[in-house]
């Protein structure tokens, strides 16, 4: 049973060009949802823009965690960087949920 500490969110384009990366990227979401007991959802849209990963809770809007722009990065530099921005995002008292992980995600690598 997943707890309310909000879910991880991909908005990835519809283009065949971003399949790989996506492969990778959802892994590593899906990977780091897991170990923190976070729900995670893909959603495809139309356009040509980059992979981005939101965090999203119940009373706030999306916060970006991450965007895949900057060239292409391995499952567990994705990870890292979702790790780390979570642990930051921990801290911010609009995120209270976040608090609860908080040791999970500095544990988590």
């Amino acid at each position: 049973m997943k707890s309310n500490c909000g879910k991880l969110l991909v908005y990835t384009p519809k283009m065949a060009s971003h399949k790989e990366r996506l492969k990778v990227i959802k892994a590593a979401v899906e990977k780091t949802a897991k170990t923190l007991n976070l729900e995670f959802e893909v959603v495809a849209f139309k356009g040509n823009t980059p992979i981005y990963v939101y965090y999203k809770d119940d009373a706030a809007e999306p916060v970006p965690l991450y965007c895949d722009g900057e060239g292409e990065k391995s499952l567990e530099q994705v990870c890292n960087t979702l790790r780390s921005m979570i642990f930051v995002l921990s801290f911010h008292p609009k995120y209270a949920a976040l608090k609860r992980i908080r040791r999970a995600a500095m544990k988590f690598s």
